[in-house]
This record gives structure tokens, sequence and C-alpha cells, in this order.
């Protein structure tokens, strides 16, 4: 069993949450609806993201064989078979086309074309330089808008700009961190198209990214959307140093080659990070 909880990530989990936040900017988590359709949301998404994991560890089983880290998951291990996982892979993906059924329907379109593209994903688009994490970032997006859908409600310009920037940035950071733990004597990252000596056009790009995404967010501040959901608006720019300080203490960390090849263990046993979400969150509910 414990082979099996490895084999779909639950930490990865974390990232659908994700959906939650078009109830929390619409200011909307007083309805019970609507939370429900969220989590159901939620439990979709993270049925289907386990599933893909699945298969993308059955495309990259024999690279992973060869990888230091990635040698101990379990179908490269042999601890899970593929033919069990194959139909862990589908039981996931039967689950969540049930949950579609409770949900608005175009919620089973967006979660089809999550399935689609993490597929294509995994099969090709994974190694060529730059359309991998562009396609990752259009994965953090995706949830935003499957939780706009799941709920009803319009995602906003602001909010799609916000998150283009920040979600390419982290998926940059996902691939530097991977060159930067490479070997020396490997001139190229195995099964994708970087090499070692783009870390640090892949650090520019990635922090130029993250900043911008500050920006998005202090010219939402100061947008005339704003004062029509918080009664405080100008509290509001506490946001944009707290931002600005965690986007640039990340990729310095990841310089420094202290963030693993995953992003998302490092955020979860963080406390920087976690400081600067409750600093967030004490900042949005004091200008609401």
């Amino acid at each position: 069993m414990k082979d099996l909880f490895q084999t779909i990530r639950l930490h990865q989990w974390t990232k659908n949450l994700l959906v939650f936040i078009p109830i929390i900017m619409a200011h909307r988590l007083a309805s019970r609806d609507l939370l429900l359709n969220a989590g159901l949301a939620f439990a979709a998404f993270s049925l289907c993201a386990s599933a893909s994991y699945i298969l993308n560890d059955w495309r990259d089983i024999e690279r992973d064989r060869s990888h230091p880290k990635k040698r101990h998951r379990p179908l490269a291990s042999g601890a899970v078979s593929v033919p069990a996982a194959s139909l862990l892979a589908f039981f996931l993906l039967a689950g969540a086309g049930g949950l579609t059924l409770l949900l608005p329907r175009d919620f089973a379109w967006v979660l089809s074309v999550y399935v689609f593209f993490s597929a294509f994903y995994s099969l090709a688009l994974k190694r060529v330089v730059l359309m991998d994490v562009m396609v990752l970032a259009f994965f953090y997006a995706l949830r935003i808008f499957a939780g706009a859908v799941a709920i009803g409600v319009e995602v906003s310009s602001w909010l799609l700009a916000f998150s283009i920037f920040i979600f390419f940035s982290l998926a940059l950071l996902k691939r530097y961190s991977e060159l930067t733990f490479l070997s020396i004597d490997a001139g190229a990252l195995t099964g994708r198209g970087y090499r070692k000596g783009d870390v640090d056009s892949l650090a520019r790009l990635g922090t130029a990214s993250g900043l911008l995404s500050v920006l998005v967010l202090a010219l939402y501040v100061s947008s005339a959307e704003v004062t029509a959901l918080y009664s405080h608006p100008r509290l509001l720019w506490l946001l944009c140093p707290v931002m600005l300080y965690w986007v640039s203490r990340v990729w310095l960390l990841a310089h420094r080659g202290e963030i693993p090849d995953e992003p998302i263990v490092f955020a979860l046993r963080d406390r920087a990070s976690y400081v600067a979400g409750i600093l967030a969150g004490a900042i949005v509910w004091a200008a609401s």
C-alpha cells in the first residue's frame, strides 16, 4: 500500500489547491454549495493528476532507473508492476469521471483538456525546450480556470496575467533545479532538451517572470476593480513586498543548490513559505 500511495504521489495533490483560488478571490467561501463544488473539483483534478504521473513514470521507467533519486520510484524499482499501475490509473480516471457528473458540464471539458495535454506532455512535449515549462505553467493556470468553472464565476484578466508569470517562473525553477543537481560530467538532462550550460539562461528567465508577477499584482492593487471587493484596498499593497521576498528567496536558494528538483517538496518543508502564506492570508483578510 505504501508503494501504491507513493505511485500516485499524494504530496503533489497540494498543487490542486489552486482550484480554491477563484472562490477565495470571489469572496464566496461562505457558500456551502460552491465550497462543495470546489472540493469536488479538487478531488477530480487530484485523481487525474495521479493518473498522469503513472503514465509519466511508465514512459520514463528506463531513464528513471539510471537516475540517482528517481530509481527509487515504485515503477522504476519494480515495487509496483506496470499492469498494476495501469489498472490503478484506470480506476483513478474512472473516479475523476464520476466526480465530473456532480459538477457543471463545462468542468468535464476543462478536465478533458488537462488529461489530453497531460498525456501529450508525457509522450512528447516534455522533451521540447521551453515548450515543456510553458505547458507546466499552463497546467497550473488551468487548475484556477477549472475552479472558476466549478463554481460558475469568471476568471479576471488580472488573475490570469498573474498566474501566467508566476507559474512560468515556478516551472523554470523546476528545470533549473534539475540542471543544478546534474553532475558536471553529464552534458544534458536525460529525457529533456536542456544542457548543463542552460542554467544561467533559465535563472534569468525565471527570475524576470517571477518579478513580473509582482508587477501585475501591484497594478491590480492600484486598479478600480479592487475597491469593489475590498473595504480597505490599500492594505493589499503589503502583498507586494511579501511576494517580492518569496520569489527572490526561492531563486536565491535555487542558485545555492538548496532547492531539490521538485520545488513543491521544498515548499511543503519550508517555514518561510508558510510564514509568507500566512501573512498574505492575513493581509487579504484585513483588507476585506
